[in-house]
């Protein structure tokens, strides 16, 4: 039988109790022993279905982070108290699994980052698309240099009329920004990890509020309040890296469009090509003639999967990340990297504030 993980919960909302502890009931000798929420009921509620007989309860998170038993702590709140909880727990001594983004800005982001160097102890953020088949398929790929140089690349997140309208989504006190920082975080941490390229030199962005005050919605979930949906519907990038590379950044909650894509990336170059447009569809030359290869995925074969075809990306990334700790091994989802994504979120931001191109200083 292998260590037992014993993990502490804060935040209880939605991305808590639909992907976290849903995928942490899955992994093996690993159970939740804490649960904190601001509510109350929240806590209990979550402790009652997924937690150990004797799960204890918290509205302060200190309180939890107290917990000696506890060794690693997962932090599923609104943007906003991201850095300042990761860090309390990773002085606790805990080990930290922060949901996405990283941060509301590269400032709080550099706080975690610098703590987790500080007191040795594991961080990794909730980027889950990493975890997919085609994913894990496409990075196979990039690594044994099926693509050649990627030169340019497309992370995109676009919805047609599917803003959220629970939590505090719309809040962008609490959040931060909107579709960008929500969605288009993850298509950009896809799109820099198969390029394996985290330098950016600089970058241009807009941001639209277009759709807002919109009496006539049509939306997925509902209407939204025009009055509280204070975030962008959608925001575009245009990222230059420090070796050329070009990242095309497309990211809303509401466009008027048919081509709806989420948390998917596009990559060009000198010797081969893929898409997430149809599947995961990689193209190339051989032979003097173009070809298109579509796998297929639902034959396993991953060396992430490990035969395990029927987890789901949520389920992966956890187990993955609880085998780091218990082995004591750099998780999947770097620090490092999530904390470029957010430089980069950060920038596009600023140049759609300023309406000028942002630079961004690298060591």
């Amino acid at each position: 039988m292998a260590r037992l993980i014993k993990v502490g919960i804060i935040g209880c909302g939605g991305i808590g109790t639909k992907k976290h502890m849903p995928a942490l009931e899955k992994v093996a000798d690993c159970e939740m022993v804490a649960f904190c929420d601001i509510i109350e009921e929240r806590a209990i509620a979550s402790a009652k279905e997924f937690g150990t007989p004797d799960a204890k309860v918290y509205t302060d998170y200190r309180e939890l982070l107290a917990d000696p038993e506890i060794e690693v702590v997962h932090v599923c709140t609104p943007n906003r108290s991201h850095s300042f909880i990761t860090v309390d727990a990773l002085e606790a001594g805990k080990h930290v699994m922060c949901e996405k983004p990283m941060a509301i800005n590269s400032a709080e982001a550099k706080k975690m980052l610098d703590a987790a160097k500080r007191t040795g102890k594991k961080l990794t953020i909730g980027y889950q698309s990493r975890f997919r088949d085609d994913a894990l398929y496409m990075k196979d790929e990039a690594q044994a240099g099926t693509f050649g140089e990627i030169y340019y690349a497309k992370a995109t997140a676009l919805r047609r009329r599917a803003v959220p309208t629970w939590g505090v989504f719309l809040n962008e006190y609490e959040q931060g920004g909107g579709p960008l920082i929500d969605i288009g975080t993850h298509a950009l941490d896809l799109t820099l990890y198969m390029m394996d390229n985290y330098r950016p030199k600089y970058c241009v962005g807009t941001t639209y509020h277009k759709l807002n005050g919109d009496r006539n919605q049509g939306n997925m979930w509902g209407n939204w309040d025009p009055d509280a949906f204070k975030v962008e519907d959608s925001a575009f990038g245009f990222v230059v890296m420090e070796n050329g590379a070009t990242i095309v950044l497309e990211s809303s909650w509401a466009l008027n469009t048919l081509d709806v894509r989420e948390a998917v990336t596009t990559l060009c170059g000198t010797k081969a090509g893929a898409d997430m447009n149809d599947g995961l569809r990689i193209n190339g030359v051989r032979n003097n003639r173009q070809y298109v290869l579509k796998p297929n995925l639902t034959a396993g074969g991953v060396a992430f999967n490990e035969g395990k075809t029927s987890e789901s990306a949520a389920e992966r990334e956890e187990r993955l990340w609880i085998e780091a700790v218990r082995e004591d091994k750099a998780p999947v989802v770097l620090p490092e990297q999530a904390y470029c994504v957010t430089r980069i979120l950060e920038g596009i931001y600023e140049s759609a504030r300023t309406g000028e191109m942002y630079r961004f200083e690298n060591d």
